[in-house]
């Protein structure tokens, strides 16, 4: 009979042959590891699932209203939510919120602290940072492709039709 040990650690219950080998096997698999630094990555890629980050910025102006966008593409009923893009390839997440807000709106915010992260639908890592608009609405300039709407809002006077993760982190704050 095998104990809860040896039905865990199988190699307790290895015959001294099946062990050499996979002692022999783990060795060279460790060796070559460790010879292949700039082909270590390149394993773990194609290995491991791949992300894509969707980067999420609460952006407050100096009262403490936070900005909201009128979604083209999200779904009836729940467009209204903070400004949210994904991250290129290679660039910073607070580099990607700046970048979505300035092509969305036409503002300028600067990236603050780490809010959040959570994993979102299939192969998704949702990010959130707080992010400071600078110089107010003066050069608000939507882009008619995906916003329909954007205005500020008290924290406590958040509108209908936001989804569930971006009420619950205004609330939080």
């Amino acid at each position: 009979m095998q104990t809860a040990y040896a039905a865990r650690y199988r190699g307790a219950t290895m015959r001294r042959s099946e062990r050499a080998v996979t002692t022999g096997v783990n060795d060279l698999l460790t060796r070559l590891w460790r010879l292949g630094k700039p082909l270590q990555w390149r394993f773990l890629w194609l290995v491991h699932a791949k992300f894509i980050c969707g980067i999420t910025g609460v952006v407050r102006d100096d009262q403490g209203r936070v900005l909201l966008l009128r979604h083209r593409l999200w779904p009836p009923g729940r467009q209204w939510g903070f400004p949210t893009g994904y991250a290129n390839k290679g660039e910073r997440h607070e580099d990607t919120i700046a970048r979505e807000v300035r092509e969305e709106t036409g503002l300028t915010v600067k990236a603050g602290r780490l809010l959040k992260v959570r994993s979102g639908f299939r192969y998704r890592i949702e990010v959130y940072y707080e992010a400071v608009l600078v110089g107010g609405l003066d050069g608000l300039t939507l882009d008619p492709k995906e916003v329909l709407e954007a205005r500020l809002f008290n924290p406590t006077d958040l509108p209908d039709g936001m989804p569930d993760a971006h009420r619950e982190l205004a609330a939080s704050l």
